[in-house]
């Protein structure tokens, strides 16, 4: 399998990055376990999890996906054959949330302690804080950097903007750099990204690491009417795709599925992957046959004629 660069860091990560939100959530220890040793069989080592997931579930505290992910690694002994990215940032209650060096130190050490490894490869920033300056959020990455608890640094959920100046302040300060960028994009969600983003990572060199590369399920077909949303706890995210566009979008993906022998979840992956500035995208599994889709969408070559269809549907 080729492994793409993650930004200059010099770690080199399959081209299919696991989303680990599930894990203590939709998907209990021994399921997550399953998972993950299939996932790893398959060849794949780039899993991604934060210190929030899954604080948004009523009873959970955050931490439980970083918890699974280290009893899962602890059990098997393949630390040293995985690249681990965790997050910070997110509202983790009692005022532990955001960007400060206070925090970040504070944070990284209930990281580490819950993934039961004394180092992470890629630390990200999980949402962009204002009311920290940026020299004090990198200034707190070079710390850790220093002492051998962080490999390299990553943002997530920035705008063009606020990137380009953090870049510019490491490059100012001779701090550490964001490598990479976890954004909104795949094939019904192209604008923002797009926009500005892509420009900026393009210049800049960085890993690009779309999250909800299926659009929350939208991609995969399964809900083409509001009937189909009727008792899915995704409704409310892909509601707003019924419309002329999304269904536009459907139907080309179900053509070139058909030309190739795949599937729309495949085909919507595959094109992902295949536009140039993308490392890896993000995307979870909750079955086996889930992450054998997943795992087939990297094998998938979509020719020129493929991309500008989808392109075009999708524009």
């Amino acid at each position: 399998m080729d492994k793409r660069p993650l930004g200059s860091t010099g770690i080199r990560v399959a081209p299919l990055m696991f989303g680990g939100n599930v894990f203590g959530w939709t998907l209990d220890e021994p399921a997550s376990f399953q998972i993950l040793d299939a996932f790893v069989g398959a060849g794949f080592d780039f899993i991604d999890t934060a210190d929030v997931y899954s604080r948004f579930i009523p009873g959970n505290q955050g931490g439980e996906s970083e918890t699974v992910l280290g009893n899962w690694m602890k059990a098997r002994g393949n630390r040293d054959r995985i690249v681990l990215a965790t997050k910070a940032g997110m509202d983790m209650g009692e005022d532990r949330k955001g960007l400060s060096k206070a925090w970040l130190q504070r944070a990284v050490e209930d990281s580490l302690r819950r993934l039961q490894t004394d180092y992470i490869d890629l630390y990200q920033a999980h949402l962009d804080d204002a009311d920290t300056p940026l020299e004090e959020t990198l200034d707190a990455f070079a710390g850790l950097i220093r002492q051998g608890k962080v490999r390299a640094i990553g943002a997530s959920n920035y705008g063009a903007a606020r990137l380009t100046e953090a870049l510019a302040t490491s490059d100012r300060l001779g701090l550490p750099r964001y490598q990479s960028l976890q954004p909104l994009y795949n094939l019904i969600d192209r604008a923002a990204y797009e926009a500005e983003l892509k420009a900026v990572c393009a210049r800049e060199q960085l890993g690009v690491l779309p999250y909800f590369a299926l659009a929350s399920g939208f991609l995969t077909g399964k809900y083409r009417n509001e009937a189909d949303l009727a008792g899915s706890s995704r409704g409310a995210f892909v509601k707003h795709h019924l419309n002329e566009r999304g269904l536009r979008i459907l139907d080309t993906l179900d053509q070139v599925a058909a030309d190739y022998d795949a599937t729309p979840a495949r085909v919507a992956l595959a094109w992902l992957i295949a536009q140039p500035t993308v490392t890896a995208p993000i995307a979870s599994a909750t079955s086996l046959s889930q992450l054998d889709e997943l795992v087939k969408a990297t094998e998938l070559q979509l020719d020129g004629a493929a991309l500008a269809r989808l392109d075009a549907a999708s524009a």
